[in-house]
């Protein structure tokens, strides 16, 4: 990675691009651990914390990347909301600025990916617990876990479903579901 610009805000007071670069490397390292693109994450993580929109010249610039791989990777992180294009004045160059609102970032892509992931597990589940119940060689211990397998499941999608629609998530139905001998846990009243 370039090393970022002595000039760049917030650079004052450390060494030219130590301090962003590796916050930048650190989005990318997370981002790419989601199973995203490494440099998403970068460009992400360059707009988010400059705080301005940046035009792609000064992306490829100072991520050393090319002009096509910055413009596929704007392309994708426009898809996903998390960078937006800022008109354009007069003839200039697009310019882009990542979105600040990290838990709304977060749950659209649980919505997109994760959430479907988990209800066909969920789906899956709950037909193998199904066919478990109509089968009488089915060892009622097997059966057991097998519904709290189920159930397990049922509380992850209804949990990530909550968390896309209220940015909350309560983790302790799963706990209850999790700990061996217990059934699904109720929630407190």
């Amino acid at each position: 990675m370039a090393a970022v610009s002595p000039s760049a805000p917030g650079a004052e007071g450390s060494p030219p691009g130590t301090w962003e670069a590796m916050a930048i490397d650190a989005v990318g390292s997370v981002i790419e651990f989601w199973g995203f693109k490494r440099n998403q994450g970068r460009v992400w993580a360059l707009l988010y914390l400059r705080g301005e929109a940046l035009p792609a010249a000064s992306i490829e610039q100072e991520l050393t990347l090319s002009k096509g791989a910055v413009s596929m990777l704007l392309r994708d992180l426009e898809h996903w909301g998390v960078v937006s294009r800022v008109p354009r004045k007069g003839a200039g160059p697009n310019r882009y600025l990542a979105s600040t609102d990290v838990v709304r970032m977060v749950a659209r892509v649980i919505a997109e990916r994760e959430a479907g992931f988990v209800a066909d597990i969920r789906r899956q589940l709950e037909a193998a617990l199904s066919m478990a119940r109509q089968d009488a060689a089915v060892p009622e211990a097997q059966r057991t876990r097998l519904e709290r397998m189920a159930a397990l499941a049922e509380q992850v999608d209804r949990g990530l479903q909550l968390f896309v629609q209220t940015a909350r998530l309560d983790v302790g139905t799963w706990i209850g579901i999790l700990r061996e001998g217990r059934g699904p846990a109720r929630p407190a009243r």
